[in-house]
């Protein structure tokens, strides 16, 4: 099976080398242009034949809308559009000698509700038009929710291009009309910051590069074995558990990540994963380790360790202010519990073999974060081994492998796809066509089922990840994903051949936005095999 696997990967990288030359010939023929270069794919795109020009005072108006932006984010999204179509060039150009007919005065955006609460399920939905056609001047912009308002700029922001002749941002192939919303609700970016610290600037920029691909929740692994760099007030000493005194985050420190994301549409999905990978929790807490020789899982006789839980998520409670907790489950290895003496006489105590202590420091772990008004991620072994005593609010996390979502909604419970061969950036050889056609949906066809699976997310783990890599390893495949997740099914590409051009086109979008994304070809992060333009690589 792995000889399969490589074989077919090796034949992807050699096809993906020729498509790339017949790129490069095009490329160097029309500048890498031809067709509708948005990424991802709207769900309903037209457009004419025109240009229009941006002025340089472009200015934000709000004429007929209900939202009153009190918070900014409005104001400051179009601030950050403005940021990024002007940022690969000096704009220069002589306005005087460009017809005035043709120059974008501004944009005009219109929002239905005053409500900025982001939570899942809020209403992403946008309708774009440019020029409007009831004031040629400006370009119109409609949502539900200043939500849809920002998704909407990210689109419009990828129309935008230098024109090296006027030496102004142009707006080719007007009028167009776009109107989106995302398929899935659940659209998300893990990021471990336990296995390598993650430093503020370094997870800003990664959220502000998931908004580009219209990415809605940043999975924040924050603590696991390795380290534990979150600040717990309730417990002080659980961050004795950091790497060092340097590499830690403050209350503060999470708040503004939460601020900085939910600004962007953004949600923070914080997972505390229990009762395995918590060998750091001990270093300011040894009693939470079934003994200093077998440190890992928690200790499920000791109530101590319940009570560790509840103060670390009623701390939670008020900095994450998502819907949903992670509580991971995963990979639990129980032999620490059988093979320490005051926990074995605990289970026998108590009647339990091992597998029935997991179920119950999983259940127990669920109620207590309902307890502080949460709804439960867990990954999706907790499913495998006791899915029917599973709270009804639990969200499983599909990781193993295909086929296992398919089960969940059957069992009428919520899922997350991520499994480990498609999604999972640590895997190098998981190419971008992989991430491309991974369906969450697949032999799922009841549409009540389907609706239990509430999206996906690919998962960038820690272990050979750092502030010096973690872009290029994330993008441009996190992107091909983010179209899956994002543009109906029946526009998606059925071959990823077919997206290479406008793939490599958000990839150097992405480049000029100064988002270290690695070329297509070749492996995961992979550096470019010779010299040659962005968009033949």
């Amino acid at each position: 099976m792995v000889m399969m696997e490589r074989r077919e990967m090796n034949i992807w990288v050699v096809v993906l080398l020729v498509l790339f030359v017949l790129v490069e010939e095009v490329v160097s023929k029309k500048g890498g242009g031809g067709g509708v270069n948005i990424w991802p794919m709207p769900a309903s795109v037209s457009h004419g034949h025109k240009s229009f020009f941006m002025s340089k005072d472009f200015q934000l108006t709000t004429e007929g809308s209900n939202y009153k932006d009190a918070s900014c984010i409005l104001k400051d999204g179009f601030s950050r559009f403005l940021d990024v179509v002007g940022l690969a060039h000096v704009i220069e150009g002589d306005f005087s000698k460009i017809n005035a007919s043709t120059i974008l005065q501004g944009l005009n955006v219109v929002i239905s509700s005053q409500i900025d609460e982001l939570q899942y399920g809020v209403d992403e939905s946008y309708k774009l038009l440019i020029p409007s056609p009831q004031n040629p001047a400006l370009a119109h912009l409609e949502a539900k929710t200043v939500y849809g308002a920002l998704h909407g700029l990210q689109t419009f922001s990828q129309l935008c291009q230098f024109n090296f002749s006027s030496r102004v941002i142009e707006v080719s192939k007007t009028p167009w009309t776009i109107t989106d919303q995302p398929r899935f609700s659940f659209r998300g970016l893990l990021i471990d910051t336990s296995r390598h610290y993650q430093p503020l600037p370094t997870l800003k920029k990664v959220i502000d590069s998931m908004a580009y691909a219209k990415l809605n929740v940043f999975h924040w692994h924050i603590v696991d074995t390795q380290s534990f760099p979150l600040e717990i007030p309730s417990y002080p000493k659980l961050w004795d558990g950091a790497y060092s005194i340097l590499e830690r985050y403050t209350v503060a420190d999470a708040a503004e990540i939460v601020r900085y994301a939910q600004r962007r549409g953004i949600n923070v999905l914080a997972e505390l994963d229990v009762p395995g990978h918590a060998l750091s929790w001990g270093k300011g807490y040894p009693s939470l380790w079934p003994s200093k020789d077998c440190q890992q899982p928690l200790d499920v006789s000791n109530e101590f360790s319940f009570k560790v839980i509840d103060g670390i998520l009623s701390d939670f409670s008020k900095i994450f202010k998502f819907k949903f907790v992670h509580l991971g489950g995963d990979e639990v290895n129980t032999g620490c519990w059988t093979t320490t003496p005051h926990v074995s006489k605990w289970l026998e105590k108590r009647g339990m073999n091992e597998k029935q202590a997991y179920e119950y420091f999983v259940l127990r772990a669920q109620k207590i974060a309902l307890s502080h008004g949460y709804e439960i991620v867990n990954w999706e072994e907790t499913f495998n081994n006791f899915g029917n005593k599973l709270n009804p609010k639990t969200v499983v996390h599909n990781w193993l492998g295909g086929g296992v979502a398919q089960k969940v909604v059957a069992a009428g419970l919520r899922c997350i796809v991520s499994n480990q061969d498609k999604w999972y950036l640590d895997h190098l050889d998981a190419l971008w066509p992989d991430f491309y056609m991974n369906e969450p949906l697949t032999n799922i066809t009841d549409p009540k089922q389907q609706k239990l699976v509430i999206g996906g997310e690919v998962c960038m783990w820690g272990e050979t990840v750092d502030t010096s890599d973690i872009e290029q390893t994330i993008w441009p495949r996190a992107a091909a994903a983010a179209e899956r997740l994002w543009t109906p099914y029946d526009n998606l590409a059925k071959d990823p051949v077919e997206v290479i051009g406008r793939l490599t086109n958000f990839r150097c979008l992405l480049n000029r936005r100064g988002v270290a994304a690695a070329p297509l070809i070749g492996l995961g992060r992979s550096a470019p095999i010779e010299p040659g333009s962005c968009y033949a690589q």
